[in-house]
């Protein structure tokens, strides 16, 4: 599997503490091992992720190709070991966030996303700024996540946020969380 100068990333993973907790993200940021190529990986728009051709379906491997995920300052995509950086190819957000709970209301109302990818729940913050882009089928909303990463936001997820901000009625359209105002304007 993803072989690449004689290395696998099954060997790069090798690299990875046997104690790391399943649920924990990696510290991807701190991490600079050498580049050794591609991955012959790429997520497509709708976030399923493919080797050389065949998607891959086991939520196991897909959680843990997740967690490995960096995005680089020049806007490359990388999974990151310990030991070892391969590029991997991304159509548009290399994950999705597939659910939102809010709580509260207000400058008080805190809203959280979870990724479907890696089942975690990141809470929207100035850290973590809900942005909207235009798109050719309109506007395409992201969560920005550690990492230099972003979460697309699924069409139900959005338009569920979409209602939350008609109700508050604020102008620029949009909600707080995590003490920071959510605008819900598309960026150009």
């Amino acid at each position: 599997m993803m072989s690449h100068a004689g290395r696998t990333l099954e060997s790069a993973i090798a690299g990875i503490p046997q104690d790391a907790d399943a649920a924990a993200p990696f510290p991807v940021a701190r991490w600079h091992p050498p580049h050794c190529g591609h991955s012959h990986m790429r997520i497509d728009t709708d976030g399923r992720w493919f080797h050389e051709g065949s998607e891959i379906r086991r939520p196991e491997l897909l959680r843990l190709f997740a967690r490995l995920l960096r995005r680089e300052p020049d806007g490359r995509h990388v999974l990151v070991t310990p030991v070892e950086m391969l590029d991997i190819d991304v159509d548009d957000a290399p994950l999705i966030a597939t659910e939102m709970m809010s709580e509260g209301e207000g400058e008080a109302r805190m809203l959280r996303f979870r990724i479907g990818a890696t089942g975690q729940w990141v809470r929207a913050d100035a850290d973590h700024r809900i942005t909207l882009t235009n798109g050719a089928d309109g506007p395409r909303p992201y969560l920005t996540l550690d990492a230099g990463l972003r979460a697309r936001l699924a069409r139900p997820v959005y338009y569920e946020l979409a209602e939350l901000a008609i109700a508050e009625g604020r102008e620029p359209a949009g909600l707080w969380s995590g003490g920071a105002y959510q605008a819900l304007e598309p960026i150009a």
